[in-house]
């Protein structure tokens, strides 16, 4: 008879049974990850944020962004996206639940914590993706040829991070209630707290709790002025949403890993880190900066000299001068021949003390010949900057032009429009209500103009005739026109142009 040994299987290793659950927990993850994905909230968001930021990219700036600006421009779009991975994390880890397969579970090697951190890499691949998206939107505003300024790896930062931490809050979420309607609610909660937020002024520590944080300015001021404390905000939200992610890990078993115990005070620690150093006050050098430019720009700024005219910007915006020059040009080129060739200054200057808080006006320069320009270009900037200019030659002094309120305006408008593409877009682009009759006010960077009604049938009249003749005209009679308190009607005459029938007020 013979008798049969049966050998007993080996126990298997404990280092085996890690690699075989680490293995478990990285292919879960993948399944998850794909799944993640292909939710239809998700495709939606990613839709909506990327056609949203293709039409926006096209036109934003008009062409002339400044990277200082741009990089904060592609912080909301990704909130759409992380709304989208919380609300569907937050579904995945409570699927085996809504399906009852719950107890299935507990006969695989992945315990209940290493299932949590599957769902919680699960959400790594669709920041990446928010991630590529930021820096395509970023790269396209880099590479237009009127890009200039520097963008902060802070802000651009800011949307993956914020992808990543609403999913990782949405896994949180789901350890601490097991209830479907928690994920929309909470949903609800933190855009209500986002506008509560906004409220806040800009000098309220509270706005920076958020994602993402706007500035109510519209100004452009150079990148080392801005103040924003752009690195240690991308801290506190990387330390926000490692919390969430290990405490969701401690909830879900793995309360008893010293490892887990350990990295939970440590991402406590960076998230306090980041929000005590994006609480602080702007440092004393950043407002010493900001008051130098604003006051004295000549000191922070390099001149250079291009056909009788000297050109000074910051030096961020020096490629801007070739755009500048472009239009001074033009402008002197219809003038008369006493100031065809008058030296002018064309001066970049911002007012920076407020920093983004606020939109001041710039008091008009007393200085002669010298001409604004402002940090931003393109769009309705160029008729406004070509009349700056017109101004200047036709008052001598840029502080003359507001208070102007004769028939030099005429003079002026016809100068500064006339070798444009489009003259009357751009008048009806450069005056305040975008109108080509009546009275208006001309948008300016310092003192705004005035135009009567006229002004405006003059101004029109004169825009539809022929450029050359028009030309002949004004430097025949280049010092009758730009004589202080001629009148309307006598500049009509001059001009050749029948006296206006419209009232010749100004507002």
């Amino acid at each position: 008879m013979t008798t049969v040994t049966e050998t007993p299987a080996p126990a298997t290793a404990p280092a085996e049974r890690r690699a075989s659950s680490r293995a478990a927990v990285f292919a879960l993850a993948r399944f998850e990850a794909r799944g993640l994905l292909l939710r239809t909230p998700v495709l939606i968001a990613f839709a909506v944020y990327i056609g949203w930021t293709v039409w926006r990219t096209r036109t934003s700036w008009d062409g002339f962004p400044a990277l200082q600006d741009a990089d904060r421009a592609t912080q909301n779009g990704p909130l759409l996206v992380g709304l989208a991975v919380l609300l569907c994390a937050n579904q995945a880890v409570l699927r085996s639940r809504r399906h009852h397969t719950e107890s299935y579970f507990g006969v695989l090697v992945v315990r209940p914590w290493r299932r949590t951190v599957a769902h919680l890499l699960s959400v790594v691949p669709v920041a990446l993706l928010a991630a590529v998206c930021v820096g395509g939107q970023f790269t396209w505003e880099a590479l237009k040829p009127g890009a200039v300024g520097h963008g902060s790896p802070g802000e651009l930062l800011v949307g993956p991070l914020s992808v990543l931490l609403l999913g990782a809050f949405g896994v949180l979420l789901a350890r601490l209630l097991t209830s479907s309607l928690a994920a929309p609610l909470l949903i609800v909660l933190l855009l209500v707290f986002s506008m509560f937020t906004s409220g806040f002024g800009d000098g309220s520590r509270a706005r920076w709790l958020v994602p993402a944080v706007s500035e109510n300015s519209f100004a452009t001021l150079p990148s080392d002025l801005l103040g924003r404390p752009a690195a240690w905000h991308a801290l506190y939200l990387a330390g926000l949403a490692l919390t969430a992610a290990l405490v969701a890990v401690l909830l879900s078993g793995g309360a008893r890993l010293r490892t887990v115990q350990a990295g939970v005070a440590g991402a406590v620690a960076l998230t306090l880190v980041g929000a005590v150093g994006q609480s602080r006050d702007v440092p004393p050098e950043t407002t010493a900066a900001r008051t130098r430019v604003s006051v004295t720009p000549e000191k922070e700024q390099e001149c250079a000299e291009r056909d009788g005219t000297t050109y000074c910007a910051f030096p961020e915006w020096e490629p801007r001068t070739g755009d500048w020059a472009e239009i001074v040009a033009d402008v002197r080129a219809l003038a008369g021949d006493p100031e065809r060739d008058r030296p002018l200054v064309v001066r970049q200057r911002i007012e920076a003390r407020y920093g983004l808080s606020d939109d001041s006006a710039l008091a008009p320069s007393a200085r002669p010949g010298e001409v604004t320009v402002g940090t931003s270009w393109g769009g309705n900037r160029v008729p406004e900057f070509a009349a700056a200019v017109a101004g200047v030659l036709v008052t001598g002094r840029e502080e003359a032009v507001g208070p102007m309120c004769d028939g030099r305006m005429v003079t002026v408008m016809w100068l500064a429009l006339a070798d444009r593409p489009d003259p009357m877009s751009d008048l009806r682009r450069v005056r305040l209500g975008d109108s080509v009759s009546g009275a208006a006010i001309v948008v300016s960077q310092t003192e705004p103009m005035n135009m009567t009604a006229a002004h405006t049938e003059l101004v029109r009249e004169l825009l539809r005739r022929p450029r050359a003749g028009i030309a002949e005209r004004v430097r025949a009679h280049w010092a009758e026109l730009t004589a202080p308190k001629v009148t309307t009607d006598r500049v009509a005459r001059l001009l050749g142009l029948d006296a206006p029938e419209e009232k010749d007020e100004c507002l």
